[in-house]
Parts: C-alpha cells; structure tokens; sequence
C-alpha cells in the first residue's frame, strides 16, 4: 500500500469524524450500540473462550486435551457433524424440490403447498421429534405396522434425528431456494429446450449451474441449525449423543463448567466455519439472471414424468408435515397417550390451570422484547447502509455474528458473564426478567437487519439527502423519511422475532429461573415425564397464540405497509 492510499484513507477518516462531530446525538447513538454489542454479544462469547482454557489463573488447555483424547467426549463431535450433513443434504434436496415446483411447474393448490413447507418455521423444533415419538415411538400409533414391514427398530437416535430435523430445518432451505429460483429466468430453459435440448440437459447445464451458490448457502444455513439444534437431540437422541445437549448435562448435571464450556467452543468451530463461508464467500457468488427482477412464469415444456416426480415428491413431502402436526392435534385430546386413548379436553383445561403462568411468562417476555429487536435491528441496518462511520463494518460484524453462535455457547456465555458484576454490567442479571430479554433481542436481531439492509439498498439515498439538505438532522430524516418506507421490512422483522422469542428453547434454557420461566421449557419438561398428551396440548396453544400474533402484525402490516405480505415468516 503506497503512501498516496494512506493519505487518502487518512483523509476520509478525517471527514468521517467531522460529519460524526457534527451531530452528537448520532455519536451518542453509535457508542451506545458499540457499547450494547461488545457486552451483549462479544462479551459472552469472550467469557467462554476464557472459562475454557484459563483455569486456576493461567492459561490452560487440559479440557482440550482431555476431550481430545477421550472418545467419550470426541464422539459427540463426530455425531454432530454426522447428523448436521445428512440433515442438510436431505433438507436442502427437499427445499429444492419444493422450490422447483412452485417456480417451475404448473403446480395446483400453490399457496397451500408453500404454507406446508414453512408451517414447521412457527412451531418449536422439537414439536416434531414429540410428534415421531407420538407415531413412531414405543407406545407409537403406526408402531405396529412400520415394525410388520421392517422389524424391529427404534426411533430413537440417527435416523429419528435426520427425519425430525429435516422436517424442521428444510424451511429454510426453501425460502433461500424459492428466491434464488424465482429469480432465475425460466425463459432462459424454455429457449434452451425449444432449440431441441432434452430437460435433464436443460437442468444440468442452466438450471443447477445458475442454483448452486443458492444451494450452496441453503446447505450451510440448514447445517448450523442442524448442529445447533437443542430441542430435538434432547427429546429423541436417544443414545446418539451430540455436542449441544452434552454440553448442557455437562453443566447442569455434572456442574463442570469448564469442560461444558469447552465441548461448547467445540460445537461453536464449525457453526461459524460454516457461517463465515456462507456470509463472506457464497452468498458474493452470483446467480445470474436475464432480467434480474424476480418473474411468475413457469417453464412450459416439461416432460409428464418430471411433473409427476416432482409433484409426487410435493404431495408426500406436505403429507408427511400435515401426519406429523394433525398427530399433535389428536394426541392432545388422547386421556393418556398409548394406554388410554378416550378423547377429552381434560389435557387443555389441566393446561389452562398448571401452564398459564408459563404462557404468561412467555407472552409477556416476548413482547416486551420484539418491538426492540425490530427497532434496533432497523436502526442498526440505518447505520451500516446510509451512514459512513469509523467501526461501520465492524458493528455489521458482531451485529450478525450471534446467527453463527449455537444458542447453548449463547447460553452458558451469559450465565458466566452476568452472574456476577463486571466493568461492563455493574450490576446481576442472572435470574431475572432483563437477562431473558437481552437474550431474546439479541439472539433474533440478525433476521430483522438483514430485512433492513434489503429494504435500504432498494431505496434511492437521495431521498433522505434532500430531507438532510434542507435542514433535517439524522434522527429526523429516519424517524420522517426512512423507517415509513422500511414499515415492511420492520414488521417481518417483528413477526420473526416474536416467533423465535415465543419458540426460543437452546439458549433460554441456561437462564430461565423459578420466577421466570417460558412454555416451550414446560413443553420439554413434560415430554421428559412422558406427559405426550399433555405436551402435545400445550404446544397447540403455543401454536395457536403464534398464529394469532402473525394476525395482528399482518393487520398492522396491511395498515401500514400498504399489504405487504410477512413473506419472511410463513412464505
């Protein structure tokens, strides 16, 4: 780098700092977020690097060694890593195979079979692996004749785990799909296939090609939550032993700190080795389009039998989701699951009576902390797009690094950085309300900056340049100009946060206290008692108070955003 770039960047520094200096109230607003980011996301994280290899005073790296050389703990990392390539090979096969459908054919009834593939998004994960339990477990309904077909088996463990996760996880691969797809011209196959060329040659040579940074990144998106999942390995695992739940028995039950938050730094590699490739590396590549704007066409001249694969594929993909969730439905109404099954509304009043105190908890926190997420992720977004600022990168950094981070590293780090008073937290978070919603915030704020980001990028900067030249401040060309424009991208915003918060499990297990605990750890509890049908009864009403909520920010949406559909949410 020659001295005549220093100079340059030197001097742009310089004029960064003068429009900074200009408005103290935007400086103010920055350090305040710096401050909120390095001690609710870089903090945590710190913490249990440091718990992990600073014992005693000094640097130490026993644990590594000893989960090195043992093949107790390694094991667990091999099964991880095992189970997160085969659920998202599966998940991003089925994600594409959907996607394919509803952009390429003439698929009847599409808004129902785009509802089917994200429904599993608004339900927490391990409903489904309590659903596997309820069909195909010991006391299952289709136990009996899967077992006349293939024998004896067990849903518990690999392969209960690929198919629940699959289930749960193959969303995403869909939405990314969709989009990468849609945006594809299908014009480009039908030119291809009217000069003579056969479907498999079409899809080899323009269809995939073009697709691949897009499957790419679904497959590496499904991979960190495959790896990071809690919820599922917890209920149906069974002896297959993964890293997320041995970390949180390593810290619950054996009450080994250290070494729990080593196996967590463990499960932490390649979850953000596989965010870094998909953040900083995939999603740059291009899939190159004609046109460049999304299109509703379909290809035309596809053969019977692709139509018929894929829409075999589509009718059983959507009824395996519709088995898995109407078998909830009926087992919440079951007396006793497997042993009485006389049909009573026993199990929702008993909710009613012993759950509502977790549903309270869980209503309350939730909505305290998704209008926060949605503002904060909105103005962060603002920053990073319109703003030139010292750290501007940076902040984007750490803003989305806790999509990287497993919720149980995310856990653990916060029980040993608030636990105590620090120079960044004077004061003990731990068991109270506030530690639940800083988690929450910041655990779903990425969603909602990157909705902001996409929604500032299509909006001409000169819009808010003219507000700023004719007298307006930074606050009051966003408050004025910039959040009505963005009102869409804020309410999906919200509508994920308030999803994730209400279905939130990993992380919030580790700081959940006597007086504040949430309903999906109710949920978890009974299905560790065996309590199915009463499991089963508390996540419908979970499910029905999400459906609920995604009504209201609809309206809201439809009010404000002009119609814009939650497209994020549940398309």
């Amino acid at each position: 780098m020659d001295s005549s770039t220093n100079n340059r960047q030197i001097k742009e520094i310089i004029a960064q700092l003068k429009i900074i200096w200009k408005e103290p109230m935007l400086f103010f607003l920055i350090v305040i977020i710096f401050y909120f980011l390095i001690t609710f996301i870089v903090f945590p994280i710190f913490q249990v690097v440091k718990n992990s290899m600073y014992i005693g005073g000094k640097w130490d790296f026993s644990n590594y060694i000893a989960i090195f050389s043992k093949r107790y703990f390694i094991q667990p990392f091999i099964n991880s890593i095992v189970l997160g390539i085969y659920t998202a090979t599966i998940g991003t096969i089925a994600g594409f195979t959907f996607a394919y459908a509803l952009t390429r054919t003439s698929l009847p009834f599409k808004n129902f079979f785009r509802l089917t593939a994200t429904f599993p998004i608004i339900s927490p994960p391990f409903v489904v692996a309590l659903a596997a339990i309820l069909l195909f477990g010991r006391a299952g309904s289709l136990t009996p004749w899967l077992k006349s077909l293939i024998g004896n088996y067990s849903i518990y463990g690999l392969a209960g785990l690929v198919l629940v996760e699959t289930i749960a996880y193959s969303p995403t691969a869909f939405m990314v799909l969709y989009g990468v797809l849609q945006a594809i011209d299908p014009s480009l196959e039908e030119a291809s296939m009217d000069l003579g060329a056969s479907w498999s040659k079409v899809f080899s040579t323009i269809t995939l090609p073009l697709a691949t940074p897009g499957i790419a990144s679904a497959w590496l998106l499904v991979f960190i939550q495959s790896m990071a999942d809690f919820g599922n390995p917890m209920v149906i695992s069974g002896n297959f032993r993964v890293l997320s739940v041995q970390a949180y028995l390593q810290i619950t039950g054996m009450y080994d700190l250290p070494r729990g938050s080593t196996l967590a730094m463990l499960l932490l590699l390649p979850t953000a080795t596989a965010f870094f490739l998909q953040r900083y590396w995939v999603s740059r590549k291009s899939y190159v389009t004609v046109t460049g704007k999304p299109t509703g066409a379909t290809v035309k001249n596809l053969n019977w039998f692709i139509k018929l694969l894929v829409y075999g594929a589509c009718i059983l993909y959507a009824g395996i989701v519709l088995l898995f969730y109407g078998t909830i439905v009926y087992g919440s109404f079951q007396t006793l699951w497997g042993v009485n099954p006389t049909l009573t509304l026993k199990n929702y009043i008993e909710m009613f009576e012993v759950g509502k105190n977790y549903l309270y908890d869980s209503v309350f926190l939730s909505s305290v902390a998704t209008p926060i997420t949605g503002i904060v992720g909105m103005f962060i977004s603002y920053l990073i797009i319109r703003k030139k600022f010292i750290g501007r990168s940076l902040m984007e950094f750490i803003s989305m690094l806790t999509f990287a981070v497993p919720g149980t590293v995310v856990g653990i780090g916060y029980i040993l950085a608030f636990n105590q008073k620090s120079a960044l937290m004077p004061v003990i978070l731990t068991g109270t309300a506030w530690i639940i919603i800083i988690l929450l915030i910041f655990r779903d704020m990425p969603v909602g900056i990157r909705s902001g980001i996409a929604a500032l990028q299509q909006i001409d900067p000169a819009i808010e340049e003219a507000s700023t030249d004719l007298g307006a401040d930074s606050n009051t060309t966003f408050r004025k100009i910039t959040l009505p424009m963005i009102a869409p991208a804020f309410f999906s915003g919200l509508a994920f946060g308030f999803v994730k918060a209400m279905t939130a499990i990993s992380a919030i297990i580790f700081v959940v206290s006597g007086r504040w605990n949430l309903v999906t750890i109710a949920i978890l509890g009974f299905v560790d008692n065996t309590q199915y049908a009463r499991a089963a009864a508390m996540s419908i009403i979970l499910i029905i108070i999400i459906l609920i909520a995604l009504g209201v920010i609809q309206f809201l949406v439809n009010r404000v955003g002009k119609g814009v559909r939650l497209t994020t949410i549940i398309e």
